[in-house]
């Protein structure tokens, strides 16, 4: 998934969706993904979803929060490895505690 787009509401995006979201993949097809958590990472905000297959899987995708034109809310695609791995390593300080954060 290259692209991704957010069908919905502007804020936060739980508190706007619910536990779940819809995203327009690369192939124009709808998948949908149950928010897992919202973070800040570095002064980005960020989201942590999960499809049904990842879930078998036990993987997550990170996605970085970003306001749309209208101030909606809406999801990019974290290219860089580095950036995606602070943003996994933070999710996994949250559900398994640490002394350090980033």
């Amino acid at each position: 998934m290259s692209e991704s787009a957010l069908n919905g509401r502007s804020g936060s995006l739980k508190s706007r969706y619910g536990d779940y979201v819809e995203l327009d993949g690369a192939s124009g097809e709808s998948e949908r993904f149950r928010i897992l958590a919202e973070l800040t990472v570095g002064g980005r905000s960020y989201a942590i979803l999960q499809s049904d297959a990842m879930r078998k899987d036990g993987e997550i995708e990170p996605f970085r929060v970003v306001p749309d034109g209208n101030g909606d809310p809406s999801l990019e695609t974290i290219e860089d490895d580095e950036e995606w791995e602070e943003v996994s390593e933070a999710y996994d300080d949250l559900l398994f505690g640490s002394e350090e954060r980033p």
